[in-house]
């Protein structure tokens, strides 16, 4: 008689867990991530590795004091019989060390020289203690808790947050009543990193993002910065599994760019350092600082000093203090130059001498000048040309010296071309592209996500969700304009009339408040777009769009090119662009020209509009901003 079910002997063993590949241990994620929280794995045998979180010490009682029978008479020396146990003679002698200190204090001994004598043969150990360390590896939102005896590592080693550990022992049941599921038992630690708490900057609980931005290298290891790693990890697989899953072509197109008025902004230029100092020598007067005197740069010495004692007070920031630390430097050297200069002075001073002079060159690595790029398009174009849908994710580089929230000098940008597209085919591209990464993410990352909801912005899971099933409303940047000169309830900074840009409060009304729902404004003044944009027939106007959502504004922009060389040479005349620089651009139109439309995504911004936060320098891992360049 056959059964459905089988006897519990006969039922097979849970699966063990899988190791990571390339590390030999086992990521948390396999084991916290799963349905049951990993209750399916418990009395598995597991290596984990991570960072500790948080920690607790608890003491273990001690044991019940035992009745110590005498030895006996003429038996072995080195040990005691004690209940059916050997007792080495150290031990036996450290039991007698309470009854030796009576003694020695009944008979007047000096009992703090005896207790330090003592100490220093028989040192103090601590009492047993358990530690229940939270750990994590990076790949799970939750972490585990590890159990691990003082017999096996001191708690004052394993405690301190950011401590590594590598150990090895058993999934079990909590000891501890809390929010864990699982625990691991540890038998054995293979590795422990240990921390300096005085250094460490994560030791303080809490700090706030903009304080986290002072160590980029540490943060990530904080729950916040971690989670946001991971949406931003999802929003870029997402990325290419929509472009890839559309049959688009992934092109790296330069950084380097010798185009130097390549999107109307300025640019970073590119020059060599040599790594050598060349000397030089050239005839100097002695009297070339005769109007310097050597007492005001000493007085000024001292003043610079006290300036940077009352930064140092003041708890100003640190590029303050470091350039004024600089600047003294430079005084100092200023002031030893002259003290030997002086020394010299008993030669004639007309009696010309030979200084040697230090400086780095600077070269032009190629024969034209060179520049960061601050937009892959005019690349792709070249490409979209032969292969069709391509598209491009990387760096683009601006001289922006503001103190943007949403855009720094380095941000990173995927950026699409599509032959035989127009600007109706790429609008609807860019809303695909928008509705499949935010369902992407939202299954994909949701433990991510939902501890963010909590923490940071209680809207966005919301927002994301909104976001794949709504239907985009699309309007002309004079129905936009139209609008908004129709507000009556509320006064804007900037007037709206038509030919000026709209600005991020402009854009926040139309998604928010007036149509509630992501906007795509398209068809705007020439002036208002680059040159290569395709020119309607109005003359007025363009073939672009720009995508608003809800939260950060303008997430994509986008247009079809101008396909027409006339049309276009016309453009970079009118622009006052140099048509040298242009010539293998233009050259597309006069060989196969195709009409064909792309958009470029500020993939930081998308971040933000993914995980609720507000300033783009705390979802970019090494952010790069005016004035600040630290690692």
């Amino acid at each position: 008689m056959s059964s459905d079910h089988q006897p519990l002997d006969e039922m097979p063993s849970p699966m063990p867990v899988a190791l990571s590949k390339y590390s030999k241990r086992v990521l948390l994620k396999t084991i916290l991530d799963r349905p049951d929280g990993g209750l399916g794995l418990l009395d598995q045998r597991v290596v984990v590795g991570g960072w500790v979180k948080s920690s607790r010490e608890v003491r273990k009682d001690p044991p019940p004091p035992t009745t110590q029978p005498p030895a006996a008479v003429g038996g072995d020396h080195t040990k005691e019989h004690t209940g059916g146990k050997d007792v080495k003679c150290v031990e036996v002698f450290q039991s007698r060390i309470p009854f030796l200190r009576t003694i020695i204090k009944v008979f007047g001994g000096n009992t703090g020289h005896t207790k330090e004598k003592l100490e220093s043969i028989f040192p103090k150990q601590p009492p047993p203690s358990i530690s229940f360390l939270q750990i994590s590896d990076g790949s799970s939102v939750i972490s585990l808790q590890i159990m691990v005896d003082s017999s096996i590592a001191p708690s004052t080693l394993l405690m301190p947050t950011g401590t590594c550990i590598l150990a090895e022992g058993v999934l079990q049941k909590p000891s501890l009543q809390g929010k864990h599921t699982i625990e691991l038992k540890a038998e054995k630690l293979l590795h422990i990193g240990i921390v300096d708490q005085d250094n460490y900057p994560l030791s303080k609980k809490s700090l706030p993002l903009a304080r986290l931005r002072d160590c980029a290298h540490f943060r990530p290891r904080t729950t916040t910065v971690a989670s946001v790693m991971r949406v931003r990890n999802a929003l870029n697989h997402a990325s290419h599994t929509f472009f890839q899953n559309q049959g688009f072509v992934h092109v790296e197109v330069p950084i380097l760019t010798a185009t130097e008025t390549e999107g109307l902004s300025k640019k970073f230029k590119i020059f060599t350092v040599s790594g050598k100092e060349v000397k030089r020598e050239e005839p100097v007067s002695m009297d070339d600082t005769a109007d310097i005197s050597l007492e005001t740069v000493k007085l000024s010495i001292i003043e610079k000093s006290k300036k940077i004692e009352e930064l140092k007070r003041s708890d100003s920031n640190k590029e303050a203090l470091d350039a004024a630390v600089h600047d003294l430097h430079k005084t100092n050297a200023l002031a030893a130059e002259l003290e030997a200069r002086s020394k010299s002075k008993s030669k004639s001073k007309s009696e010309s001498h030979k200084k040697t002079e230090s400086f780095k060159t600077y070269d032009e690595f190629f024969t034209n000048r060179a520049f960061l790029t601050t937009s892959g398009s005019l690349h792709l174009e070249s490409c979209a040309s032969a292969l069709g849908n391509v598209y491009a994710l990387g760096p683009r580089f601006h001289v922006d010296k503001s103190d943007s929230k949403k855009y720094l000098p380095e941000r990173w940008m995927i950026e699409t071309e599509i032959a035989f597209a127009e600007l109706e085919d790429v609008m609807n591209c860019a809303e695909d592209f928008l509705k499949f990464v935010s369902h992407s993410v939202s299954e994909n990352c949701y433990e991510n996500l939902y501890f963010l909801s909590k923490r940071v912005d209680k809207t966005l899971i919301d927002r994301l969700q909104s976001m794949t099933s709504a239907s985009f409303e699309k309007i002309t940047y004079d129905t936009a304009v139209e609008v908004l000169n129709k507000v009556t309830d509320k006064t804007f900074e900037t007037k709206i009339q038509w030919g000026v840009a709209l600005t991020e409060e402009h854009e926040s009304y139309l998604v928010d408040e007036f149509y509630k729902k992501p906007v795509i404004i398209h068809d705007h003044p020439k002036e208002l777009k680059p040159f290569n944009v395709r020119l309607n027939d109005d003359g007025k106007t363009v073939a672009s769009f720009d995508v608003i959502v809800p939260k950060v504004g303008a997430l994509i922009r986008g247009s079809q090119k101008e396909e027409r060389l006339n049309h276009l040479t016309k453009r970079i005349k009118e622009l006052g662009l140099r048509k040298d620089q242009y010539e293998w651009y233009l050259d597309l139109r006069k060989q196969g020209t195709v009409k064909h439309s792309g958009f470029s995504v500020t993939f930081d911004v998308m971040v933000l509009f993914a995980t609720g936060l507000n300033d783009v320098r705390d979802v970019i891992p090494f952010p790069r901003q005016h004035g600040k360049l630290h690692n």
